[in-house]
C-alpha cells in the first residue's frame, strides 16, 4: 500500500504544505468535501452489490402510463 512507503516525517510535511496553501480555515472544508465523497463512493459500491430486487420501486406518479393529456 501505499501508506507503506511514505512515513511520518513525508506525512508531516505533506500536510505542512498543504495547511500553507490552502489556509487554516479551508483545510477543514477540503477534508470534510473528501471525506462525503469517499462515503458516497461507498454507498455507491454497496448498492451495485445488493440484488436488484431489493431497491426502491419507481414512483408511480411520474409513470407517463397515467399522464391524462392537460
Amino acid at each position: 500500500m501505499l501508506l507503506g512507503i511514505i512515513g511520518g516525517q513525508e506525512l508531516i510535511v505533506i500536510l505542512i504544505i498543504a495547511l500553507l496553501l490552502f489556509g487554516g480555515k479551508k483545510l477543514p472544508e477540503l477534508m470534510r468535501g473528501l471525506g462525503r465523497g469517499v462515503k458516497e463512493y461507498k454507498d455507491a459500491m454497496k448498492d451495485l452489490d445488493q440484488p436488484s430486487d431489493t431497491q426502491k420501486p419507481k414512483d408511480s406518479s411520474t409513470d407517463s402510463t397515467t399522464d391524462t393529456g392537460k
